[in-house]
């Protein structure tokens, strides 16, 4: 009771906050678990040091077109004060490309100990798109930290990376499909065409793949040398490469399999003998490499980013676009501020809610042609 009183003081000192927050959570079990915040009527302070949250304008409403049902398209993010402005601008561009963008039920995953913290994204969120129908969940971060390795780039190790391992663990039970992306992409098609995607053969996730990439470089000579791990890409399956920024994911099949729980079994061997150079990526394709429904690679025109240690430009594969993904060290809003972006950088400008940005935002809006780029 004395706890409940105290919530509802407000407090000039931060400190204190936290202190309260972090003795709550210390008192609920090590897990991911899920919290949906209210914003309360007209109250809009934002308490996080950082001028972001104030930053944002509001999106334009948008509305169902003719003809859509009340079925949901669930979509899950990570949202984050280092990546809130590519969150919110993926956010933008699905609603603004969607056909029925009121279905469109949006599940972010925000980390226990990020400087934004929950409620204040919550409300962000809500004052930037005050129609969505979205719910944000508490990742605890100790769930997976002892499990995480070096990387070829130190931004690979946040935690937040690998809340997608356990989506299934952190969504609410009644979530049986759900779209992953990453907070560095913009969609410029109707996501339903993605929510629509059959995974066949009993598959759990679906992306576009690349069966012709180059495995010996994701992977160490130690991997490749042991007979017992390298028989995985055998003659059972190709070793299809995919990007796990876009995935279309069979909840069900993911909980009844325990796929968490293998993609653990990995982390674990690659703290002990080093199997891997990058991130989160390798998990998921020692265990889905080349068993996954392949969708159109106009779904995921990764690599927008660079590499990972130079960040430089990049041009887009051949064909159609639906999807853009800033994967890589370079990220637009970083390369745009810095003025020093690239070409292709100016695609992800429009669906930009930052207020700096906010007029030379509406005028790309209203004059980029995208014709030749997207269909």
């Amino acid at each position: 009771m004395k706890l409940l009183q105290m919530g509802r003081l407000r407090f000039c000192n931060r400190s204190l906050n936290d202190a309260i927050v972090a003795l709550l959570l210390s008192t609920l079990p090590l897990m991911c678990f899920g919290i949906r915040y209210f914003p309360a009527n007209g109250e809009t302070e934002i308490n996080s040091g950082s001028d972001v949250l104030f930053s944002f304008s509001e999106a334009p409403e948008y509305r169902n077109g003719v003809g859509c049902s009340r079925d949901n398209i669930h979509v899950a993010m990570t949202i984050d004060l280092e990546y809130l402005r590519g969150s919110i601008a993926a956010v933008h561009s699905i609603l603004r490309h969607a056909s029925c963008p009121e279905n469109v039920f949006f599940h972010f995953i925000a980390a226990e100990f990020d400087p934004a913290n929950p409620r204040d994204l919550t409300r962000l969120v809500r004052s930037t798109f005050p129609s969505l129908n979205f719910k944000v969940y508490i990742f605890r971060e100790d769930t997976v930290i002892n499990l995480i390795s070096s990387s070829i780039r130190v931004a690979l190790e946040n935690p937040l990376n690998y809340a997608r391992n356990y989506l299934g663990d952190i969504l609410d039970p009644y979530v049986n499909r759900v779209i992953y992306l990453d907070s560095d992409v913009v969609i410029v098609d109707d996501i339903q065409k993605l929510w629509n995607i059959t995974l066949q053969n009993n598959r759990v996730i679906g992306a576009p793949e690349y069966c012709h990439a180059n495995f010996t470089k994701y992977f160490t000579d130690t991997f490749w040398s042991d007979p017992m791990m390298s028989r995985v890409f055998g003659s059972r399956k190709k070793p299809c490469y995919f990007n796990t920024g876009v995935m279309v994911m069979d909840m069900g099949k993911w909980r009844e399999g325990n796929y968490r729980k293998s993609i653990e079994n990995w982390m674990e061997i690659q703290r002990r003998k080093r199997i891997y150079e990058l991130g989160s990526l390798p998990p998921f394709l020692l265990v889905f490499g080349g068993d996954i429904e392949p969708i159109h690679h106009r779904w995921n025109q990764h690599g927008l980013g660079g590499d990972n240690v130079k960040g430089s430009c990049r041009s887009l594969h051949s064909g159609p676009v639906s999807l853009l993904h800033w994967s890589g060290k370079g990220k637009p809003w970083v390369r745009l501020d810095e003025k020093r972006s690239c070409p292709l950088d100016h695609l992800w400008e429009p669906y930009d809610l930052y207020k700096r940005n906010h007029h030379r935002q509406q005028s790309a809006v209203g004059s980029f042609n995208f014709v030749g780029y997207f269909i």
